[in-house]
């Protein structure tokens, strides 16, 4: 198979495969410089026809509260008071530059997510 940009669906499924086929090559080899090239591909198609896009902070937190095991009470230092947490997490306040800073440091969160634009419900 020639080297060129990915152009459908199938093509997408043969360099897959091809992948597959190379993904045990070892390194220095004529076959593990394809496999590079051939990943570069698929990384540039999956990433124009299949785009992921950031989660929403509270998700993120929420994500990552579970993916540590963190309660409420882990937040604590990061965000404020347990109301304050609970107040961000229930979407009722919007997180502050300061509690972002705090949760990129402590908790090596991504600003750049943490940053985005989020709804708020209102208050009961």
């Amino acid at each position: 198979m020639e080297l060129r940009p990915i152009r459908g669906k199938r093509e997408h499924a043969a360099v897959l495969k091809e992948i597959e086929a190379l993904w045990n090559a070892r390194e220095g080899t004529p076959e593990a410089d394809r496999l590079t090239v051939l990943v570069l591909l698929v990384e540039s198609y999956e990433s124009e026809h299949f785009p992921i896009t950031a989660p929403d902070p509270i998700d993120l937190l929420q994500h990552v509260m579970e993916a540590r095991g963190l309660n409420r009470r882990d937040l604590e230092p990061y965000i404020g008071s347990r109301a304050r947490v609970a107040e961000v997490l229930n979407r009722v306040r919007p997180l502050t530059i300061e509690m972002i800073r705090r949760l990129c440091s402590g908790l090596k969160l991504p600003a750049d997510v943490l940053i985005r634009d989020y709804k708020l419900r209102r208050a009961a």
